[in-house]
Formats: C-alpha cells, structure tokens, sequence
C-alpha cells in the first residue's frame, strides 16, 4: 500500500464556554503543526449559524493562516458559491495568490452551507445559479468571456495576478461529472456520503476531459478520523464530540497505527490521489495530537 499525500481540512471547532477567539487560535496553531510536520494543504470551510463552527469567513481566515506559514497550500474547502457573486470571488482569491504566491487554493462547492432562511439572507433573494456561477468564477480567474457575453469587458482586480487553482467540491455523482467535464480537480466528501465515493471517483474520471489547468484526472477525499495514543481514548473523544458508539458511515477512530492503515487501505481502494483528515474534536490538544500521530512527518 502506497500512502496518498495527506492534507487538513478545518471547521474551526468552536466551544461556546471558550468562545471563537480561543478556536481561531487553536486554527492558527494547527496550521501551524500541519506546516512543520508535512502536510500537503491546509482548508477551511464555509458554514453559517452552526452555533459550534467558527468557520464562515474562509478568504478572510485564509488570509491570516497564509500569514502565519511559508509553504504549506492554504485553501477553502470551500467557498459556497451559491452564496456569492463570482467576481468577488475570483477578486479576494486573486488577493490572496498576490500576497501568497502559488500557495493558494481555491474549492468551491454548490450546497449553502446554511440554513434556507441564511441562505436567503446571503444571497439577498436572487436565485442560486450554481453552474453559471461557476463557469463566470472561472472565466473572471484563468480566462476570458466570448465576445459578447455581459462580462466580457470586464477584468478582475489585480489583474496582474493568475488565479489560483480551482477545485470542485462535492458529496455525489453530479458535482463529480461537472468537475470532470470542467478538467476540474475533484474533491469528495467522504466525511459526508462514505457510500458514495466510489460511484462519484468513477464519474468524476468517466468524464473527465484535459483542461488547460489539468492534464489528468485529481481526486482529493476527505476522510472523517480521530487518532489518539489509545483506542479508548479515541473513542472516549468521539463521545465528546457528540458522536453515539456506532460511528458515522465511513469514520476512523483509533490509536495512530490503526488510523493512519486504514487511511491507507481506504486510499488504495478509492484510487484517492490525495487524503484529506477532518477530524470535529472540541479540545485543542487533543486535536493537535490526533492530527501528529497521523503526519507524513511523525
């Protein structure tokens, strides 16, 4: 077994008694610990009115953790797009490749990440749109409008500055087919739809076609996973996270060497080419420790 490169993806768990600075710290430390111990990138979501998620602002948390490191990719995982005008947009994303040159990631995804009455809220009453979105972001970021189109006189600001790469963010076989068709890199939720990877992997690479940003099918799945020194520990944390002892589709929880094998195995038979950890504990060090005892770097 080949060990797929392994990434973060963060939601900023939030304890209401200690409040949302006290979970953005333990982000900025974690980005951290992802850098020095290998990692390949580091995402953060997109959730609104989620009263223990911290992550609804991912251009502006981006910002701060790029900031804080030198090398390790920084990304959404992703931005809702749905909840949003794709040319600011490719302008903060443009912003941020500017400040941090070849270090940025862009994924976005078509769910709301929010409730119907915030998604109205966000979106101000106009219609979702999720495909033309799409295809407007990615003009505004790698290309041009047709002559004619309604954008096409339009250039984002800096304009100097290449977008970053754009991933496609999904949980089933319809985000996977757009992605492939787009010659988009993919990335699954398996944290979300465990059944689904496999049919979504294969319709992602049945359609997909090369694209000037990506010669070759990518697909990136995030894994949910809890390691800890022992297997009762682990457990012990998956409770405090709210978790019942029969475990979501899909979840690992263990000590370190279960964990990171049957990451492994999971990556083998999905044909993953990169994993992504998500691991929702409230106690910061026992995130940061789940997440050392799984680094490339341990």
């Amino acid at each position: 077994m080949v060990q797929s490169p392994l990434s973060i993806l963060d939601l900023v768990p939030l304890v209401p008694s200690t409040g949302a600075a006290a979970a953005l710290r333990a982000s900025t430390d974690l980005v951290r610990l992802a850098e020095s111990r290998g990692f390949r990138r580091y995402w953060v979501g997109e959730h609104h009115g989620v009263p223990n998620v911290g992550a609804s602002a991912p251009a502006v948390l981006i910002a701060h953790l790029a900031a804080v490191t030198s090398t390790i990719r920084v990304g959404a995982g992703g931005v809702m797009l749905s909840n949003h005008a794709p040319m600011v947009v490719a302008e903060q994303f443009a912003t941020l490749e500017g400040l941090h040159p070849g270090r940025i990631d862009l994924g976005v995804g078509s769910a709301a990440g929010a409730t119907a009455e915030i998604a109205e809220t966000l979106r101000q009453g106009a219609p979702a749109g999720f495909a033309g979105k799409l295809a407007d972001l990615a003009a505004f970021l790698h290309g041009s409008f047709p002559p004619g189109h309604r954008h096409a006189g339009i250039r984002v600001s800096p304009a100097a500055v290449p977008g970053p790469p754009l991933w496609m963010l999904g949980a089933g076989e319809s985000s996977a087919r757009l992605a492939g068709e787009l010659g988009l890199p993919y990335a699954f939720a398996h944290h979300l739809n465990a059944a689904g990877a496999e049919g979504a992997l294969a319709a992602y690479r049945g359609s997909f076609r090369p694209s000037a940003r990506l010669s070759q099918p990518y697909g990136l799945v995030s894994v949910a996973a809890i390691a800890a020194d022992t297997e009762a520990q682990a457990h012990q944390l998956a409770r405090a996270a709210g978790l019942p002892d029969d475990l979501p589709d899909g979840m690992v929880v263990g000590d370190g060497p279960t964990v990171r094998a049957a990451l492994a195995v999971l990556s083998d038979e999905l044909g993953a080419d990169e994993i992504m950890i998500v691991t929702n504990v409230f106690d910061a060090a026992a995130r940061r420790r789940s997440y050392t005892l799984l680094a490339p770097f341990s």
